[in-house]
């Protein structure tokens, strides 16, 4: 399925419903957040979460023909903040990933240059601006609005 699509983040819900089952009420997990296929677990031992990981690579194996991906598998203090899509959750606030505010930006001048050029109305041009606004309203990201603001 290609990424984005409506569909593939339906059937990963139901495909996943049994890893939140597993998770939630055998492993008895308390902080587990899940999007899709992407995943975070929060707690503050160590030992308990790469105990975790073996159990969750054994489960998402046997059961649902799965791995977990070796180089997105991390165990981090939360101090250090979480990537989690298109952000980085840290203990008191969120902030955009560099990565995220790049592409953001990138794909603002390009749609820019397509209004300037005329192949894009100014009704597309501010409904993208008030995408990426949107984006922002869920962490902490006043200097980029106003960036953004004064860019466009």
């Amino acid at each position: 399925m290609p990424i984005g699509n409506v569909t593939s983040q339906i059937f990963s819900n139901i495909y996943l419903n049994e890893f939140d089952y597993f998770i939630k009420h055998q492993l008895k997990v308390k902080h587990y957040f899940r999007y899709a296929d992407d995943f975070a677990i929060i707690y503050q031992d160590r030992e308990y979460l790469e105990d975790l990981t073996f159990q969750l690579q054994n489960f998402l194996q046997t059961e649902l023909d799965l791995k977990l991906h070796p180089q997105k598998t991390i165990i981090r203090k939360f101090s250090q903040g979480i990537d989690f899509l298109g952000y980085i959750i840290l203990p008191h606030y969120l902030i955009l990933r560099t990565k995220t505010k790049k592409r953001m930006f990138k794909k603002l001048a390009l749609k820019r240059a397509q209004l300037l050029k005329g192949e894009i109305s100014e009704k597309s041009f501010n409904q993208s601006v008030q995408s990426y606004l949107g984006v922002l309203r869920h962490c902490e990201g006043h200097k980029i609005k106003e960036k953004i603001k004064s860019l466009y």
